[in-house]
């Protein structure tokens, strides 16, 4: 009897010793923080605040989670509100023009909405930016360091980021202006002749947007590389190389007229080119500028919530 209880004994312990032993559950790889912060809380604080992903996240530490708090603390802080509108890309805003005597000047003054454009606040600086440059003929950093405290008031005041961005100068005696779709295009022709010719001339330049006065203005290297331009998508399309020439070589004789003010058609009589409607009035055109807000600026919105948690996820 007792041999026979010995062998169940060795029987259940050799049984246990091959068991799966249960190991303590382990979290890898967790952007959890802790009971109280999760990621739909900093996801929330972030909709809210508009701030970065990591300010959210040390906010809510600091708090406990409390997503009031956090906001509370995050604006009495200021630190958060100055990044938050530097980050901003100012992108919309208007073109002002100011003239005198001795010609005109159009100055570029950004914001980030459309509706802060039309704000009589943003529209009363950017008229006394435009102001003081018609008067001092100042350069861009000059311009931007003359109005810098006012920027930053008016930031504080309006919420969005504010930026003199661009300041350009058109000499003449006689020069005709243009304001389009409510200062979104500015347009200078400086010239002489008719008055009306040279308004209409501005609104020419506005919609067709030269790069140059005369075609002969237009320099080799350009035409130089839309010739290789074009030759490439001839052959591209199945061309040979010197069949690709010849047919490039016609283009090329319009190519400098198509982006030259005075070898354009004009907009109003298409039939005849600028330079002739100029002669025909007995005017001319010495200089012209065209701004048009946001022009060459690149919005970016930043990386998507999803990958600023991938990325945080990463980081831990």
């Amino acid at each position: 009897m007792k041999f026979t209880a010995t062998i169940l004994l060795l029987a259940a312990a050799t049984s246990n010793a091959f068991m799966p032993q249960a190991t303590p559950f382990m979290r890898t790889n967790t952007f959890a923080l802790n009971a109280e912060v999760t990621v739909a809380s900093i996801k929330e604080l972030r909709g809210l605040t508009g701030a970065g992903m990591m300010d959210c996240k040390k906010a809510l530490i600091e708090t406990e989670g409390d997503v009031e708090a956090a906001i509370e603390n995050m604006r009495t802080s200021g630190q958060l509100k100055a990044a938050k509108k530097a980050a901003k890309v100012a992108a919309e805003g208007q073109i002002i023009i100011k003239s005198d005597d001795d010609g005109a000047v159009l100055v570029e003054v950004n914001c980030q909405t459309d509706f802060v454009a039309k704000d009589g606040s943003f529209l009363a600086f950017a008229g006394k930016v435009a102001d003081f440059a018609i008067a001092d003929k100042p350069t861009i950093e000059e311009l931007k360091e003359k109005f810098e405290e006012d920027r930053v008031a008016l930031v504080a005041k309006i919420g969005e980021n504010i930026e003199v961005r661009r300041v350009q100068y058109v000499e003449g005696e006689q020069c005709s202006t243009y304001i389009h779709n409510g200062g979104k295009i500015g347009v200078v022709v400086a010239g002489s002749g008719d008055d009306q010719v040279l308004k209409n001339m501005c609104m020419h330049v506005c919609a067709s947007a030269p790069q140059f006065l005369s075609p002969s203005d237009v320099a080799d290297e350009v035409i130089e590389k839309e010739r290789k331009i074009q030759i490439e998508v001839a052959m591209n399309e199945g061309k040979p190389e010197d069949i690709a020439e010849k047919m490039v070589a016609g283009r090329m004789r319009k190519f400098a007229g198509e982006i030259a003010l005075k070898g354009q058609p004009f907009v109003m009589e298409p039939k005849k080119s600028v330079e002739e409607v100029l002669k025909e009035k007995k005017s001319d055109i010495t200089s012209f500028i065209r701004l048009e807000v946001g022009e060459g600026i690149v919005k970016d919105d930043g990386p998507s919530f999803a990958e600023e948690v991938a990325a945080m996820a990463g980081g831990n």
